[in-house]
């Protein structure tokens, strides 16, 4: 198949990119420049039971991975879970919230040889890919040796559909390949199908199904306790070029006292922040300086990995970044669980089903561009009742949308007797 040939050919050209991408990040994540033969299919450890295998390329993915993880853990306490990622974050993330209940390493880059030794070695009884994680020569390596995969809380924006159909044949073999595919909406589902997936089941979105730690549930109220009566702004998982415009937006509002809780989506830019808030003569501290807030301090820098959980419910009001640049968005669905209301702009399509949902509930607002945001956050900072309203929305959208878990482990069982 000349599809096949071109990709694995455009793959051992980028071999030396690959290890140069590797150190390059290196520089600002250490993480990037360790274990790197598990990228390649060489592993040190071994599994001792039979395996079930989840892909999680990184920490969204990860968290949202825990509610199944642990239904199969409970349901099938004679398995090995084996959890691989593709980033140090997304890795550090299954070591907190897994430790020693799982098996964690690195997922191989997509060579056909560094795959059959990934298979070779943890030989999994059943693989499950989270969200839209199409690898074309593992899905291929599974089909030939008989491990059923699914495709799990799969979701397909309009935009990933468009650059997957410039590749159709072979996007329509990688799906074709998959045993079974649980995606977050119908629209995800539809689009799946054109590009030829195969009994496709609508089972809602894992991340509404994430139960928030207690412990960090008490760090927020401790850091809400910490920063005392004044009314808190967040801006949660801002991207680049973002910050500057959050900060434009916060320049505009006028509530007294009001603190900006800003905190990046990657943490090598945190530095890089800084140095905005001190180009803009913003009296700022950093979270991890872990020291009372100071009375003239504007911006308090979310500089911790972990704790999102923890800024929401510190927060009186939520921005979910990468949606006023167009990234696609963040999940707002951790926000909602805690009752926060929120903003956010107008480029939400990875999250777009969600995002429409939180509006139509009442526990959301659309604003087109930062000038927008200062206004609509002053406005609702400025009426206890509306947010109190959009609060006790945002817990009972949450709420209403919880049971993809069960819809999936239902698919898990079903894969993993039709193998026996």
């Amino acid at each position: 198949m000349i599809w096949r040939l071109a990709y694995r050919t455009l793959l051992w050209l980028s071999f030396p990119w690959a290890l140069a991408h590797l150190w390059w990040r290196g520089r600002r994540q250490p993480g990037y420049r360790e274990h790197i033969s598990e990228r390649f299919g060489w592993y040190q450890v071994r599994p001792a039971r039979p395996v079930i295998w989840l892909h999680a390329v990184s920490v969204g993915e990860t968290r949202a991975a825990e509610p199944l993880l642990r239904a199969l853990a409970a349901r099938y306490p004679g398995c090995e879970l084996v959890l691989t990622q593709m980033t140090p974050t997304g890795r550090e993330t299954a070591q907190q919230l897994f430790g020693g209940a799982a098996t964690i390493v690195y997922l191989p880059y997509d060579y056909p040889s560094a795959v059959a030794r990934f298979l070779a070695r943890f030989k999994p009884r059943l693989g499950i890919l989270m969200e839209t994680e199409i690898w074309f020569n593992l899905i291929e390596g599974c089909a030939r040796l008989g491990v059923p995969l699914l495709l799990a809380n799969a979701r397909l924006s309009e935009k990933s559909a468009r650059g997957y159909a410039w590749v159709a044949p072979l996007t329509r073999a990688a799906l074709g390949g998959l045993a079974a595919v649980s995606a977050q909406t119908r629209e995800d589902a539809d689009r799946l199908a054109r590009l030829g997936a195969r009994g496709v089941e609508v089972t809602g979105n894992l991340k509404f199904d994430v139960a928030l730690a207690p412990q960090l549930l008490a760090l927020g109220a401790q850091l809400k306790q910490r920063i005392g009566p004044r009314p808190v702004l967040l801006a949660a998982s801002t991207r680049e070029g973002e910050e500057a415009l959050v900060l434009d937006a916060y320049s505009r509002i006028r509530i007294e006292g009001l603190l900006l809780l800003l905190v990046p989506r990657h943490p090598q830019r945190f530095d890089e922040v800084v140095r905005l808030l001190a180009k803009r003569n913003l009296s700022y501290q950093r979270r991890s300086d872990n020291r009372a807030l100071s009375a003239d301090c504007s911006v308090l820098l979310g500089d911790s990995m972990g704790e999102m959980a923890a800024y929401y419910t510190a927060c009186d009001l939520a921005f979910i970044g990468g949606s006023l640049l167009p990234y696609g968005g963040q999940n707002l669905i951790e926000a909602c669980a805690v009752g926060r209301p929120l903003l956010f702009g107008p480029h939400m399509y990875n999250f777009a089903e969600a995002s429409r949902l939180a509006l139509a509930a009442g526990a959301a607002v659309e604003v087109a561009d930062a000038v927008m945001l200062g206004a609509r956050a002053g406005e609702l900072l400025g009426d206890q009742a509306v947010l109190a309203r959009m609060s006790q929305a945002a817990l009972a959208f949450s709420r209403a949308h919880q049971g993809a878990t069960a819809r999936n482990l239902a698919i898990c069982e079903r894969l993993l007797e039709n193998r026996v």
